[in-house]
């Protein structure tokens, strides 16, 4: 058999002398394989020994040192672990598997941008610039509701709202350079939108910088046309790509043309031609450089760059600033030369004439809107340009019936009494202004502003810087009363426990012409040049010892004077202010003649202060509007209203009590508002020159202020200031008992008509008998020159030459008022001989007051200009104002 046995193969070299394989492989070779002759036996070898071959090379394929199959398999185990996205990364362990690569962050960013790519193609696609302007951009109206809702009036469109469009060819060069330079100065080239700009303005304002809009004028047009002034990222988003379309779709020419027929200038007017009349009473064609710059200046904010609009000076200066900047920048672009815009600049602003008010205001519509319209923008209810762009309903305090009552009292006592054509030097310029308020919430329910709202612009029941005279005294009584006189052996600042508060029926006081006043301490008041002054009474009437009632009620000033300087003036302003009265009506010196009223409150705010008497001491904020509602029918919030108690009601009642006497004691000065028939309390007020006469009063259910003056309605007119009234109306002079308690006693008759008939609260005693300078429990009846006589008629003049001087060898008491500090009696040194340019106006037909009333306030001749009404005067919700000295 040997010989059968098969021999092996020959020539294989180094493969024939290597081990045979194993596992299934050897397996197949050995007993499996073609031509194979091996015994059973040896195949159950082979496959026994394929299972430890197979188990080897799995250990190598795992290890990644196996050969043959194992590490085929292996390698294909790994391929199959890779991902499109390896994130969290195979390769990694622990946290690391989490940190993307750099790959990985950078094929993010693309990604990202070419999503926002792909994005804002679609939205750019899908956009169009509107084939129509807006409703509110081709104009809408405010519609005005008296309080029982009635229509009052409607303003915007047929009335303040002002617009005419011109094509850019009727603009002048000029005009359209300013715009672009200051604005906008890569407009003709850039593609609707300027990111560089953008950026910029966000820079600036994120470092503190000027801040700007980084708006192109494109966008501001597509704004102003097409989309709402809302703040929001959808409308900002929706503006970018609507401008960038406009920017690619429309001429250049047509987008300025159109913004600048729609741009909001101020004063009601939109567009340039609007403006141009407006500020310059010509058409925007005829105005020139310096012109032109200035309407540039308004696109920022009209109202902060008018000089006749809120705080002129502030406005002034701004507009100053700003208007100069806009020609330096023209001239930075290369649009203006150097030398052109330094001439310019060095000429000052152009000549801005005042502002003239819509036809839809005649009468005194006007006012009511005008005040309204105050209420709303100063309680941030509504903005300025929000009002001119108009679509508002809006629901007043004022009640038609008690202002057409309040207007008819006036115009008939001036038709009955005014004559300027046959007084032309007595009556011309004569002006009433007056207002009435519900004291129990504080609405205003009737003004009367002057005679035609479009002819006399200025308020006169808001802010006129019209001094108001012995109306004030109620508020040194009421100082009096509540915070009480101080020891004149204490320190000049002192706590209530220090005070003593004083009772009016006991209390004494020097009612004495002539009285020569003495600071709280005892020693003689002199001004700032170490002048002695002396207080005068109206027709230099001397009352001896008199209590501080009976000089409420016969108005005598020298009481009040010194009251006030017992009180101390600070303590008095308070008061005032605590009763309703604005601060910066309130003039600001510590003069003795401010208790009579050389401060400029409004007549608004005058009845809103008398009313706190007449609801016990509780003060209530005024106003003028309760409901508006906007172009889509909803609700505004208004703002909320505050009560508080700032007298006492023993305080507030008493004061009331006294003013009562005033209005029914036959002596009283408010005698002739007893024809009312019905409880009343109330204060005349005559200033120093008769310049002004008030009537302010009240019953529980009303408080109304009326008062007179004489000036040049003509705003452009030079040395324009108030003018005396002695013979006016016929009158030998104009008290505050003539004509203005007559107007409010006729008014309060028709707007009372049908309520009942009210009663005050009964005053309780409070507070101590005091003594003021001079007076002792057993006074001694002084003697002067006129208290042994019956008093005469008030004189012509209030500036009576002062009586000789008493003779210097005389001696007297240390706190008698005819005496100076050295215990002598005191002389008249400082009486001017009617005023003086810088005299504060004396009280009730006072003659010659205090040498220092104050700048810009009131005096005899000269110094009778009063404090302009602005943002911080004397109106209510504020306001441009007049300037008679200016």
């Amino acid at each position: 058999m040997s010989e059968h046995r098969r021999k092996p193969p020959q020539g294989r070299g180094r493969r024939a002398a290597q081990p045979p394989p194993s596992g299934r492989r050897a397996a197949t070779s050995r007993g499996t394989g073609p031509g194979s002759h091996g015994s059973r036996a040896e195949s159950r070898r082979a496959a026994q020994s394929s299972g430890g071959g197979r188990r080897r090379a799995a250990a190598a394929s795992a290890s990644g040192a196996g050969a043959g199959h194992g590490r085929g398999r292996g390698r294909a185990a790994q391929v199959r672990k890779k991902r499109f996205i390896d994130y969290p990364r195979s390769d990694k362990q622990g946290a690391r598997r989490w940190v993307p690569s750099w790959k990985q962050v950078l094929g993010s960013c693309f990604g990202f941008i070419g999503l926002l790519i792909v994005a804002f193609a679609i939205a750019l696609w899908m956009v169009d610039v509107p084939d129509q302007a807006k409703a509110e951009a081709r104009s809408q109206t405010n519609v005005y509701y008296w309080a029982n809702g009635d229509r009052l009036a409607v303003a915007g469109a047929e009335g303040e709202k002002n617009r005419q469009n011109v094509s850019l060819s009727q603009m002048p060069k000029s005009l359209q350079n300013a715009v672009i330079a200051s604005e906008n100065a890569s407009f003709w080239e850039d593609s609707g939108v300027d990111p560089m700009g953008i950026a910029r303005a966000a820079f600036n304002m994120a470092t503190g910088g000027d801040t700007q809009g980084g708006s192109t004028i494109t966008q501001q047009f597509v704004k102003n046309n097409y989309l709402s002034q809302d703040q929001t990222i959808k409308r900002k988003v929706t503006e970018l790509l609507i401008s960038i379309k406009a920017g690619a779709t429309m001429d250049k020419r047509d987008i300025l043309e159109q913004y600048l027929n729609t741009a909001y200038f101020g004063r009601g007017a939109f567009g340039v031609q609007a403006a141009s009349q407006a500020y310059f009473g010509k058409d925007v064609a005829k105005i020139d450089a310096s012109e032109g710059a200035y309407l540039t200046t308004l696109l920022n904010g009209a109202a902060l760059y008018d000089p006749y609009e809120g705080d002129q000076k502030a406005n002034e200066a701004r507009s100053q600033k700003k208007w100069s900047s806009v020609l330096r920048r023209e001239a930075e672009v290369g649009k203006l030369s150097n030398a052109k815009a330094t001439e310019l600049i060095r000429k000052g602003l152009p000549d801005i004439k005042p502002p003239k008010k819509a036809m839809d205001k005649k009468g005194q519509k006007g006012y009511l809107i005008d005040l309204a319209n105050r209420y709303l923008i100063n309680n941030n209810v509504l903005t300025r340009e929000q009002l001119n762009r108009g679509g508002y309903q809006i629901r007043t305090t004022f009640d038609k019936k008690k202002t057409f009552a309040m207007r008819d009292s006036v115009n008939e006592i001036y038709d009955k009494n005014i004559d300027p054509k046959k007084r032309p030097d007595l009556d011309t310029h004569v002006q009433f202004g007056g207002a009435s308020v519900d004291p129990r919430d504080g609405k205003i329910v009737a003004l009367y502003g002057g005679k035609d709202y479009v002819k006399h612009f200025t308020n006169n029941a808001d802010e006129t810087g019209v001094p108001v005279g012995s109306t004030f005294k109620p508020f040194v009584l009421a100082a009096a009363m509540r915070d009480g006189i101080r020891d004149r052996d204490g320190a000049k600042e002192q706590s209530a426990g220090q005070r003593t508060v004083v009772n009016p029926d006991t209390s004494r006081y020097d009612g004495d012409n002539k009285l020569l006043i003495h600071n709280y301490d005892g020693t003689v008041w002199k001004n700032e040049e170490g002048k002695i002054w002396r207080q005068t009474n109206d027709g230099g009437y001397s009352y001896g010892d008199i209590s501080l009632r009976e000089a409420m009620v016969r108005s005598a000033n020298s009481p009040y004077v010194q009251l006030g300087m017992d009180v101390g003036i600070p303590t008095v302003r308070k008061a005032a202010e605590d009763a309703g009265l604005l601060s910066s009506s309130l003039n600001k010196s510590n003069v003795p003649s401010f208790s009579l009223g050389i401060s400029t409150p409004s007549a608004i705010r005058m009845a809103g202060a008398y009313g706190t008497f007449a609801t016990q001491g509780k003060r209530t904020d005024l106003y003028s509007v309760t409901q508006v509602i906007d172009q889509d029918g909803k609700k505004l919030p208004m703002p909320q209203r505050h009560s508080e108690q700032l007298f006492s009601p023993d305080v507030a009642n008493n004061v009331t009590d006294v003013l009562t006497d005033v209005v029914q004691d036959e002596k009283g000065t408010g005698s002739p508002a007893r024809a009312l028939n019905r409880p009343a309390a109330g204060k005349t007020g005559t200033t120093d020159g008769n310049k002004s006469a008030w009537f302010v009063g009240y019953t529980p259910q009303l408080s109304t202020a009326i008062g007179m003056w004489r000036i040049n309605d003509d705003a452009t007119a030079k040395n324009r200031k108030f003018l005396e009234m002695y013979g006016t109306g016929g009158q030998k002079k104009i008290h505050g008992a003539s004509f203005p308690a007559q107007i409010w006693t006729d008014y309060m008759i028709d707007a009372l008509k049908g309520t009942s008939v009210e009663k005050f609260p009964a005053a309780q005693p409070l507070g101590e008998k005091v003594f003021g300078p001079g007076m002792s429990p057993t006074p001694t009846p002084t003697q002067t020159e006129t208290e042994s006589e019956e008093p005469e008629e008030p004189s012509d003049s209030p500036s009576d030459s002062p009586s000789d001087s008493p003779d210097p060898s005389d001696s007297c008491s240390a706190h008698d008022p005819k005496c100076d500090e050295s215990g002598k009696p005191g002389d008249d040194e400082g009486q001017t001989d009617d005023g003086g340019a810088n005299q504060g106006p004396g009280g009730d037909d006072s003659g010659p007051g205090w040498p220092d009333g104050g700048a810009g306030h009131g005096g005899a001749d000269g110094g009778d200009g009063g404090q302009g009404g602005n943002d911080d005067g004397g109106g209510l919700f504020a306001g441009t104002g007049n300037k008679p000295d200016e």
